[in-house]
């Protein structure tokens, strides 16, 4: 080697062309920082809500094709079902849906009573709710949160607020809106809650989601409050989101110590999305604006369950 030529190449300076940069650790520390501010200013300005709900729009039809595999595999179940599984099914079915006609009959005549009664009585009209049906399509991937989707959005009339219930019981509340489809916070989440009413004495309290173990705790309760282990809780509908008497929980443990004043009461819910995957949107109650059925008697007109009253025929 000639001499001299080795250390002319070390005191040459590395190109610019590899010139290195910030390290990786302050590129994390940079990129984390900006992604935390935009979140904040996000959650304050809500400024990226339609760039959020447009790009839901254009991921549905990759999130259609991602369930394709598990909603091929549910058909292809239904298809190859047994012909006597079918019969026993169709006989259940009969037989639960004479049971809940003679209920909808006795339903239909206290609704009218109770009707009649205001009329008399000069009181508000009852509120009314309407219901459509939807299915889960997903769960929610943050560990943190329990959030499912349903295939209905504010294209079905849906809208943020709306209660979801199972045939069990209610199981969350429509927390954010798409065209076709809507997010769905559990009512185990932390961040909800939902005023109860116990079924036995009417006592009304608040609900929080506990977050994991798939439970509700009914807080800041005294510790001789009359509440025992099997008590039902309901919606008792003084939010005015939720229908009165839809089921939520059911008492399954009551913790009281020395150290506190107040209980600590632990409640599973009834309904949930292990049971099934359809469930029912049910909107937020309207006041009811039906003709007052008292004036429509004084005036001699025939009221129908199920058709519009309508005046008679003037004598000639």
């Amino acid at each position: 080697m000639v001499p001299g030529f080795h250390q002319n190449l070390e005191q040459q300076q590395a190109p610019v062309l590899f010139a290195h940069g910030p390290s990786p650790f302050a590129r994390l520390v940079f990129f984390a920082a900006l992604s935390l501010a935009l979140m904040a200013i996000d959650s304050r300005l809500q400024y990226l809500t339609q760039v959020r709900e447009n790009l839901i729009e254009l991921l549905h039809p990759l999130q259609v094709i991602a369930n394709a595999p598990s909603q091929l595999y549910r058909f292809t179940n239904e298809y190859f079902s047994t012909h006597h599984y079918l019969l026993n099914e169709n006989k259940k079915l009969e037989e639960l849906a004479l049971e809940q006609d003679i209920s909808l009959q006795r339903l239909n005549t206290l609704t009218l009573e109770n009707a009649n009664l205001r009329d008399l009585l000069q009181a508000n009209k009852a509120l009314v709710e309407s219901s459509t049906l939807g299915e889960i399509m997903y769960v929610g991937r943050d560990p943190f949160t329990r959030k499912v989707i349903v295939n209905r959005g504010t294209s079905h009339g849906i809208v943020a607020g709306a209660a979801v219930v199972d045939a069990k019981g209610v199981i969350g509340q429509v927390t954010r809106t798409y065209s076709s489809s809507s997010e769905v916070t559990l009512i185990t989440d932390k961040s909800l809650a939902i005023p109860i009413q116990i079924e036995r004495n009417g006592l009304r309290a608040i609900a929080f989601g506990h977050g994991r173990n798939n439970t509700l705790d009914l807080p800041y309760l005294p510790a001789n409050v009359d509440i025992r282990r099997g008590d039902k809780l309901v919606t008792s509908s003084i939010d005015g989101i939720y229908p009165a008497g839809l089921a939520i929980a059911t008492v399954s443990e009551i913790k009281v110590t020395s150290d506190s004043p107040f209980a600590r009461i632990v409640c599973v819910p009834t309904g949930g999305i292990e049971n099934h995957r359809q469930v029912l949107l049910v909107s937020i109650p309207q006041a009811e604006t039906l003709v007052s059925t008292s004036a429509l008697v004084n005036e001699g007109v025939a009221v129908d369950n199920n058709k519009k009253p309508s005046k008679p025929h003037a004598q000639e």
